[in-house]
């Protein structure tokens, strides 16, 4: 009976250190925005950027929107973290078939903050529209952002990520066709089994300082751009902001829950080794002390 008690009160310890540790979480929503209902609440930008240096900011849950030209190079740019696995999927609604003259291939890239291109580790970043097509869709998921990497290595790094979106293969005449795109990114955790160790600096790259795109005048280089910021005591502008719950993963992980499933066990074991080893022992009868007369 004392062993089915001690063996209760094990499960009941590690029951609720469990239960302890996975409320955070789940009060948490690591998905990236507010933890509600997967949107942001803010409204969703209706515009897109025309090269790395203008692209346009949204945060991971919102559907940006652009209505541009078929040709056109259309930029976007989020934030992700370490432990976290970016999504990107992008719909296309396409002229009327009568006034196309054939296929076109659509195609989405995704780079870092180092303009790096990432390769895709699952989705179909390209895709031939037919020209009885109204929409062609594209998506993207990236491998894991990583908190650090080797020089060598070309993994994703926590930073900005810049979306691209642009037609790579169509007739010459179907050139300047208004078109309209919607761009989702999301990003999810990979969770504790994926998790690394490692700090670095995130890929989130400074905005230059001048004056407004399209205008004659040249910016300067990052570096001066940098100083005068710092001259000035303000902040230096970043591509994206810094997530609510910051470039790391996060002290949660679900290493705990096999952590504390791991300390269960263990108990379990101690409990039923001790039961077996010492052995039946007579009623009413004391235990034999050491180097006493028999």
């Amino acid at each position: 009976m004392r062993a089915l008690r001690t063996l209760g009160a094990a499960l009941t310890l590690c029951a609720a250190a469990w239960l302890t540790a996975a409320a955070p979480a789940a009060a948490d929503g690591k998905d990236g925005t507010d933890g509600t209902d997967g949107k942001s609440g803010t409204e969703a930008p209706t515009e897109a950027g025309t090269g790395f240096r203008t692209a346009t900011e949204i945060k991971p849950g919102q559907q940006a929107t652009a209505a541009a030209s078929t040709g056109d190079y259309l930029y976007w740019v989020f934030p992700a973290a370490a432990g976290q696995i970016p999504e990107v999927e992008a719909e296309l609604k396409l002229p009327d078939a009568s006034s196309r003259h054939g296929s076109a291939t659509w195609q989405l890239d995704v780079y870092d903050g180092l303009r790096r291109h990432q390769p895709c580790a699952s989705g179909t970043p390209a895709r031939r529209a037919a020209q009885q097509d109204r929409t062609v869709t594209v998506s993207c998921t990236l491998r894991q952002v990583r908190s650090w990497s080797e020089r060598w290595a070309n993994d994703p790094l926590q930073g900005a990520y810049y979306v691209r979106l642009t037609v790579v293969d169509l007739p010459a005449q179907d050139l300047g066709l208004p078109i309209d795109a919607e761009v989702e990114a999301s990003v999810r955790d990979a969770g504790g089994s994926h998790a690394d160790g490692g700090d670095m600096t995130p890929l989130n790259p400074v905005l230059r300082a001048g004056t407004a795109p399209g205008t004659d005048s040249e910016p300067p280089d990052d570096d001066t751009a940098s100083d005068s910021a710092d001259d000035k005591g303000g902040e230096v502008p970043h591509a994206v902001a810094e997530p609510e719950d910051g470039w790391g993963s996060g002290w949660w992980s679900d290493r705990w829950v096999w952590t504390v499933i791991g300390a269960a066990l263990a108990a379990l074991a101690g409990v039923g080794g001790y039961t077996l080893t010492r052995g039946p022992r007579s009623p009413g009868r004391p235990p034999i002390r050491p180097g006493s007369d028999i």
